[in-house]
């Protein structure tokens, strides 16, 4: 399932590396002594739209939004109390709005926009690597990733194909900082073979690694 969020901005500026301030705002609202701290994150968030860039932050002249998704509906009940308890976020950003949109059927698709880049990281010869869309081991790598989740949620599919789409006008990479960490990204479509229940499990808890602290999102 996934909420869509429409915030109302008092026109301060937020700072380029504020995606930690989401998180933080995210699990507030879950509730920080909860059971996904810590776990592998069987859910996904978008980066906040509509932002200007200035030469020191996003600038949101009217109204802003991102959305929330998650495997497990009950999640998304948390999130809901969280903000009505807790509608403030950060940076003058409230919450005014929840839209609930029910799962789609992905029967007729395979080709999904991201909501957020994708980070993929691997430990290789002691070495941590960033692995981005054009390197030979990154679609094997969100494969492995997805199946990992999917073994917790007690799904299998062994039609499961993904692959980032390299031939994409949008295809490009991005550096994140997160937390004065910066992260090698990538921000290219994908293209999801596999059930209709496979796509619609990846398009609620995302992709790659990272996706409980605002990476992989897909549209």
């Amino acid at each position: 399932m996934r909420i869509h969020l429409k915030l109302k901005s008092n026109q301060k500026i937020i700072p380029f590396e504020h995606q930690h301030l989401l998180t933080g705002t995210i699990h507030k609202w879950i509730g920080f002594d909860n059971n996904e701290h810590g776990n592998v994150s069987l859910y996904s968030f978008s980066q906040l739209q509509k932002g200007q860039n200035t030469l020191n932050g996003l600038f949101f002249d009217g109204d802003s939004s991102f959305f929330f998704s998650a495997h497990n509906d009950e999640l998304i009940k948390k999130v809901i109390a969280g903000i009505q308890s807790y509608p403030n976020m950060f940076c003058g950003l409230e919450v005014n709005e929840v839209i609930i949109q029910d799962n789609p059927d992905f029967s007729n698709r395979n080709l999904f926009f991201l909501g957020s880049p994708i980070f993929i990281k691997r430990k290789i010869n002691n070495n941590i690597e960033h692995i981005l869309f054009d390197d030979s081991r990154a679609d094997l790598c969100l494969e492995d990733s997805l199946k990992r989740k999917m073994n917790i949620a007690g799904l299998e599919d062994e039609s499961l194909r993904i692959k980032f789409d390299k031939a994409s006008p949008y295809a490009k990479t991005k550096m994140i900082t997160y937390d004065g960490i910066k992260n090698r990204t990538s921000w290219c479509p994908v293209i999801i073979e596999g059930k209709p229940e496979t796509k619609l499990f990846a398009w609620n808890v995302g992709l790659g690694n990272s996706t409980g602290i605002g990476f992989g999102s897909i549209k």
